[in-house]
Formats: structure tokens, C-alpha cells, sequence
């Protein structure tokens, strides 16, 4: 899950906010943060018990996480100049209140169709928080204090990514799926109670929103989030997700002339992929987070249906790899000081591709100890990762350009996550029905029971067969994570290279003394 927002505009200096309303303001933000990513691998553990209470399709059941995916990844840098526009506490407070209400409303949703449409209106809250979270640190401290705090924002989104699959798997074996939701609605309410006291601040000399750029986004994200689904129930060479998938290229493509139209006034600043280090930074979230995030969310369905584990114990057997995410972002820091940001972004490829390459050991009865040796090396190298890319991502990049920059960053950190939990899915459904395929299943009823098993309802007839089915999808898709890995440790070693940053500034300069 993304760590920082755009940087605020600088037409609205930073003031340190009173003592009294310091700790309030870190709290809030820090609080509303950890909703976040449990709002997402939460979701993705509770799902097996929920769509199964409420009778839902494997269809049905994927939007649950889709629907918030889609908007959580397209609506931050709108959210966020709203927040300039408006206030960020306002957005801020508005975030929270979405996220809140929307989680109880989940929690008691009688069915999964209103719980998707909940999880839409969820992933609007979640960017407004996203987007004006980091903005009202930013313009409320300074100094120390301020470094006190964005050190606070980061411990608290690595938390939620840490505990998240622990505390969602108790919920769930302790009282059933619906707590996990009504957890996050209880803390909504000390996030916003706190977010009260954080002062108002905002930038009114703001161009005017990018609505074509913003909706073009919106649909291509949405058609190839469909098409991934469609896939999964009726095959990659379907009409549907033929048609899905071609939609959503040509609205990507017609995002991108948007945008370059635009240029000063579009929300998505393309002109800075001209710059070879900052698209090698930008590509870390498909090599660093990607894998992550997909294990987060499907790993726990593994363990549980083809493994037979209890949620609990599905989410301790995941500590591996969520550990070091909690842990290890503060240490990166520290070590690129020492070395440099390009020594530690290519040492964390490295360590997810050892990660992943050992995933092939995977097997649905192996011990913790056997577990833990590919995910302990994945989750060392996200840990690192998560350190130093968001400051690498604005530190490729003029001054001028840092907000953009980190708006980019986000929002392709967002969008890959999105797009992975989607088209994972569809990718270990096609591989496991393949295999049940082969022992003589028809091709409808083969990918319907491995969508099922896919969110952790494995059918007991077919109990080997998905074993086996599944667990070689899974070591597939670590192969394929690995193969990304590996490009983006040569992609960042090259493009962060000194003589490249060199000769960067020269062109800078030169284009500077032109103007």
C-alpha cells in the first residue's frame, strides 16, 4: 500500500501547529492510514467466510475487493487537489467518515451485491484519505517534529500491512467476517475524533480539475478490472474479455493523449517519463509491491482452503513476510545514507527474486519453517523497498516537479496493486482449472471450482486435484514474479546510475538556460 501523497503545493507554507494539537493531528492521520491496508488484506481474508454466508458467486465475491481497488487507485490526485482546493482536513475528515461508514455498512450488508456497492463508495474515502493525509502532516509541523511524524505515517501503514492478515484471520475464526469490518469502523471513530483538532490549510490557486483525464483513468482501469474477471469465469479468448480488454487499452491510450494535451494542466504529468531514473523508480511498485500484494491476498486463501488451516493460523504463518515490512523501512533509510538509494532498491529486487524463485518449494503441507524460506527474503526486500521509494521517486525529479512526481508514484503504486489483485485471480483460476481439466472435469464446472478454491473454498471431491492444481499455479506465478523482479533490479541499477543523474542535470540546465 502507497505511503505518502502528493507533496503540498508550496503557495501554502507549512506553519508547526500548537503543541497541544500535534499529537491529535499524528494520531489522526497515522490511525486513518492503518484503515488502509487493512481495508484490503482484511477484506481479502474475511472473503471465504463472507461470500460463503451470504451464497455469492466467485464473481460476485471478486468485486468485493475489485470495487474498492478501482477507486482507491484512481481518485488520489483528484481527491488530492480537491484537498487544495477545499481543505485537506476537510478531505480529510471526509475520507475518514466515508471509510468508516461504508466499513459498518459492509458489516451488515444482507447480501454481497450491497457490500460490492459499499466497497466502491469505501475506495473514494480511502484516496480522499490517501491524498490529504500526508498534506495535513506536511502543512502542520516542521523540523523534527515533522520528521517524527511522516517517520509515525510509515510504521503505521506497515503495521496495517503487518497485522492485518493476523487480526482479520482471529476476527473471522473467533466471530465470523463481519467484525473484521466493524473493526474498522471502530477506528474511524478515534481517527476522526482526532483529525478535528488538526489545523485547516489550503491552496485556492489551483488549475482546474482534469475531469477528462480523470474519467478516461477511471474507465480503463474499470474495463481491464472487468475483463480480468470475465476471464477467470469464461477464458482469456471469450468475446467479452476480448472486448473488455481492447476497451481498456484504447481508453488508456486516449488517457495518455489527454494528458499530453493538457500538459501544465493535467493531472498526470507525462513529460516526466522523458526522465530514464524516474521511470525506474516509477516501475518499483510492479517489481516490489505487485508480488507482495497479490501473496497478501491469496496466500491466506491457500493456506486455509487447499492447506486446511485456521485463519489464525494462516496469518502467522504469513508474519515471514509482513514482519519485515513493519521493520525494516526505518533501517533502509539509514542504509542508503551509507550506500545509495540505488544500492538498496536493487539489493530489495534481488531479495524478492531470491523470494519468489524459492516459492516453487511451496507446498500445501509444508511446515512453517519451509514457508517461511521464500517469504522471509520477499518480505526483507518490500521492507527495504518501502524505505526509500517514495523519496527516490520525488528525488529523480526538478523541485518544481515533486508533487507531481510523488502523485505519479502513488497513483501507479495504487493502479498496480489494483490491476494484480485482479488479474492474479484470474491467472491461478486459469492455472488450477486447467489441471482440474485434465482429471476429466468439463470446462464450465473446472473453472467454477477453481475460482472457488482461488478465495479459499475448496470442494472435498476435488481436494487432490486442487491441491495440486493450485499449488502449481502458485509456484508459476512466482517464476513470472520473479522474471519482473529481475528486470526491474537491472531497469533501476542502470537508470539510477551516477553518471546518468549527471548527465540528467546537465540537460536540466541546459533546458533552463534555453528558457
Amino acid at each position: 500500500m502507497s505511503t505518502a501523497s502528493a507533496p503540498p503545493s508550496l503557495s501554502s507554507p507549512p506553519a508547526p501547529c500548537p503543541g497541544r494539537g500535534y499529537w491529535p493531528t499524528v494520531v489522526a492521520v497515522g490511525s486513518a492510514s492503518m484503515m488502509l491496508p487493512f481495508s484490503v488484506t482484511g477484506a481479502a481474508v474475511a472473503l471465504p467466510n463472507m461470500s460463503a454466508h451470504l451464497g455469492s458467486s466467485v464473481g460476485t465475491a471478486q468485486w468485493m475487493l475489485n470495487g474498492f481497488n478501482i477507486t482507491f487507485a484512481a481518485l488520489p490526485l483528484a481527491a488530492g487537489s480537491l484537498a487544495d482546493r477545499l481543505g485537506r482536513r476537510r478531505v480529510l475528515l471526509t475520507g475518514i467518515a466515508l471509510v468508516g461508514a461504508l466499513s459498518l455498512l459492509v458489516a451488515l450488508a444482507p447480501s454481497m451485491a450491497v457490500a460490492d456497492a459499499a466497497r466502491v463508495v469505501q475506495g473514494c474515502g480511502a484516496a480522499a484519505v490517501l491524498a490529504s493525509g500526508a498534506a495535513v502532516l506536511a502543512h502542520s509541523t516542521s523540523g523534527r517534529r515533522r520528521q517524527l511524524a511522516f517517520g509515525i505515517l510509515g510504521t503505521s501503514f506497515g503495521t496495517g500491512l503487518a497485522i492485518g492478515p493476523l487480526v482479520a484471520g482471529a476476527l473471522v475464526e473467533a466471530a465470523g467476517w463481519r467484525p473484521v469490518f466493524l473493526l474498522v469502523a471502530a477506528m474511524s471513530v478515534l481517527a476522526w475524533r482526532c483529525a478535528l483538532r488538526a489545523p485547516e490549510s489550503r491552496n485556492p490557486e489551483q488549475p482546474a480539475l482534469d475531469v477528462a483525464g480523470l474519467v478516461t483513468f477511471t474507465a480503463g482501469l474499470t474495463c481491464l478490472s472487468f475483463a480480468f474477471v470475465r476471464a477467470g469465469a469464461a477464458g482469456w479468448s471469450a468475446p467479452g474479455t476480448l472486448l473488455l480488454l481492447a476497451a481498456a487499452v484504447g481508453l488508456v491510450a486516449l488517457f495518455a493523449a489527454v494528458e499530453i494535451r493538457l500538459a501544465d494542466r493535467a493531472m498526470f504529468d507525462v513529460r516526466l517519463f522523458r526522465r530514464p531514473e524516474f521511470v525506474a523508480v516509477v516501475c518499483q511498485p510492479f517489481t516490489v509491491t505487485l508480488g507482495f500484494v497479490v501473496l497478501l491476498v491469496y496466500l491466506p486463501a491457500y493456506l486455509q482452503g487447499v492447506g486446511g488451516r485456521s485463519t489464525v493460523a494462516s496469518g502467522l504463518l504469513l508474519l515471514p513476510m509482513t514482519a519485515p515490512v513493519l521493520l525494516l523501512p526505518l533501517a533502509a533509510g539509514r542504509l542508503a545514507a551509507r550506500t545509495s538509494v540505488r544500492a538498496v532498491l536493487t539489493g530489495a529486487s534481488a531479495l524478492i527474486v531470491a523470494g519468489a524463485l524459492l516459492l516453487v518449494t511451496l507446498r500445501s503441507d509444508g511446515s512453517w519453517p519451509a514457508l517461511a524460506l521464500p517469504l522471509l527474503p520477499f518480505g526483507a526486500g518490500v521492507g527495504l523497498a518501502f524505505g526509500v521509494m517514495d523519496d527516490a521517486a520525488v528525488s529523480t525529479v526538478p523541485v518544481e516537479n515533486a508533487g507531481a512526481a510523488a502523485g505519479i508514484f502513488n497513483t501507479m503504486r495504487i493502479t498496480g496493486e489494483s490491476v494484480a489483485v485482479a488479474g492474479a485471480a484470474a491467472l491461478l483460476t486459469t492455472l488450477t482449472a486447467a489441471r482440474l481439466h485434465g482429471s476429466g472435469l468439463s470446462p464450465d464446472s473446472a473453472t467454477r471450482i477453481a475460482g472457488q478454491a482461488v478465495h479459499g473454498e475448496v470442494a472435498e471431491a476435488h481436494h487432490a486435484a486442487l491441491a495440486a492444481g493450485f499449488t502449481s499455479a502458485i509456484h508459476t506465478l512466482g517464476l513470472a514474479l520473479a522474471a519482473l523482479s529481475t528486470l526491474g533490479a537491472v531497469l533501476t541499477c542502470l537508470a539510477l546510475a551516477p553518471h546518468r543523474a549527471a548527465v540528467s542535470a546537465l540537460d536540466e540546465a541546459a533546458q533552463r538556460a534555453r528558457s
